[in-house]
């Protein structure tokens, strides 16, 4: 467990250079004889690792589950943790947790999820390609420029965009291509982009999806203009793609996600970082250290219910 305060501030730092994906979580009210005050703070790590201190060990196992799924879903939500027979409410943003382990009090926790920004990959140092590095920000783009040779497109990218009027082009979009980035576009003419997409070394199929010339038809001239036309199209086609897919799937469903646990009646993530044991080849998960002792000193009283 790191501490809080300043460290936990230069590894939420740390993380958001390297654009991993991580829960900031602020006790927003504490009610004693909880162990935690109103502005402490943590970070749940994808694994569900906690960096910081937001309560004890029940606490943390409900901050935990609901950090997983805050991360999937990209929504804040304002958990609850009170005392009582295992159950939870939910509401719009908020949700409720009874915890039997928890030795009284209540406490409010607000869990916020730190996702980087969708990287937009833009080769070229023209005009257009600076105009599309500063317009993007203001659309929520992390956008990077960078040279065709260099370029190391990746699936998670939300856009390669080649914007260097010859200079390595066919290198770059078959990058992206291969990567299978799911906006791939050229800034150049009708003609010359014809003739880079004949040249390029890729199947019919993957060829037809790249956009050139880039950008939506809106009669753009300048640099600006074009790196506007082309930020619109694209979040065009993010928006398309989200309305024709199939509902995004969480990394894990909330039945491979949690377990119960055999001796409170606790959901718990069912990840490495939560508390578990193996028990007759199966892995078994707990809320509290507590509970993980009930379940040593007699696995057999709780076998109808593990």
């Amino acid at each position: 467990m790191a501490p809080t305060g300043e460290p936990l501030t230069a590894r939420a730092e740390e993380l958001a250079a390297r654009r991993e994906p991580f829960v900031h979580a602020t006790v927003v009210r504490a009610q004693h004889p909880t162990s935690s005050h109103a502005g402490d703070t943590a970070l749940v790590l994808p694994t569900g690792e906690i960096l910081g201190f937001v309560g004890g060990h029940c606490v943390e196992s409900s901050v935990r589950e609901y950090s997983l799924q805050v991360l999937a879903s990209g929504e804040p939500l304002l958990l609850r943790v009170v005392p009582g027979e295992p159950s939870r409410t939910a509401g719009e943003g908020a949700v409720e947790v009874s915890n039997p382990c928890l030795s009284g009090g209540a406490i409010e926790i607000f869990l916020q999820p730190r996702v980087p920004a969708p990287r937009v990959l833009v080769v070229g140092t023209t005009p257009v390609a600076q105009a599309l590095e500063t317009l993007g920000s203001g659309v929520g783009l992390a956008v990077e420029l960078t040279d065709g040779e260099s370029a190391v497109p990746r699936a998670d990218d939300a856009a390669l965009i080649v914007a260097s009027h010859g200079k390595a082009e066919e290198t770059a979009l078959e990058a992206g291509l291969r990567a299978g980035v799911p906006y791939v576009a050229l800034v150049a003419s009708v003609a010359r982009g014809a003739a880079v997409l004949d040249s390029l070394e890729v199947d019919a199929a993957l060829r037809s999806r790249v956009f050139t010339p880039a950008g939506l038809q809106l009669g753009a001239r300048t640099p600006g203009e074009i790196a506007l036309s082309i930020l619109a199209q694209l979040i065009q086609e993010r928006a398309t793609s989200r309305h024709h897919a199939a509902p995004p799937v969480p990394a894990a469903s909330p039945a491979e996600a949690t377990a119960i646990d055999p001796v409170c009646g606790m959901a718990v993530a069912a990840v490495d970082t939560s508390l578990h044991l193996v028990h007759d080849g199966a892995t078994v998960y707990f809320c509290s250290p507590g509970c993980r002792a009930g379940f040593r000193k007699d696995p057999e009283r709780y076998a109808l219910t593990s």
